[in-house]
């Protein structure tokens, strides 16, 4: 697969505002970036949907996807949950001359990086503390009690990875946070490959 473009990727814990500073960035430059849109077996939120925040798709099918070898990458990131970046949605923007904004799990980001070298920025958004990753969400109110708890214990793995990442921006405030990782992104398009 032949890539023309850079690839940008946003990881972190759930709920530490990856997906607000992604939705930010693309609302202000939509010629220039595309967002990868991935595929998940996870239920879809009432607020969420099918083609536009995920591609929503069956265990069996996403299975089925694996073994025809068309993702780029994928997880299952809770049990019976998969999350995958598919090749066809980055060629897809690739054909549209966009640079790539990925909005990924930690270990998938990690495999991009470790596939694509110098064309991918990785970028961990850590949230401020624990408690506020908590009552962030909270605040959804999609989580059980249960959820909650894995997603925290998931979170504090996660953050351990931080340091794999080329950059870290502590979400403390957002539009901070969207200032900050403008400036990193643009500073990683004009930089050259040659």
């Amino acid at each position: 697969m032949e890539f023309i473009g850079k690839l940008i990727v946003f990881s972190g814990p759930s709920g530490s505002g990856k997906t607000s500073i992604v939705k930010k960035i693309l609302e202000k430059y939509p010629d220039l970036l595309g967002f990868s849109i991935s595929a998940t077996t996870r239920p879809k939120r009432e607020n969420e949907t099918d083609g536009k925040d995920y591609y929503f798709i069956s265990k069996e099918e996403f299975e089925r996807k694996i073994k025809n070898n068309e993702f780029i990458e994928w997880e299952e990131v809770y049990e019976g949950i998969y999350y995958g970046t598919l090749k066809s949605e980055v060629e897809r923007l690739h054909k549209l001359n966009k640079h790539v904004l990925f909005d990924i799990d930690v270990e998938g980001g990690l495999n991009i990086k470790k596939m694509f070298g110098n064309k991918v920025l990785t970028i961990f958004v850590m949230p401020p503390s624990l408690e506020d990753l908590r009552k962030r969400l909270e605040l959804r109110k999609s989580e059980s009690e249960e959820s909650l708890k894995r997603r925290i214990g998931k979170a504090n793995i996660e953050i351990q990875k931080a340091g794999q990442f080329d950059v870290v921006i502590v979400n403390e405030d957002l539009e901070n946070a969207v200032q900050k990782a403008e400036e990193i992104i643009f500073k990683f398009i004009m930089k050259c490959d040659y």
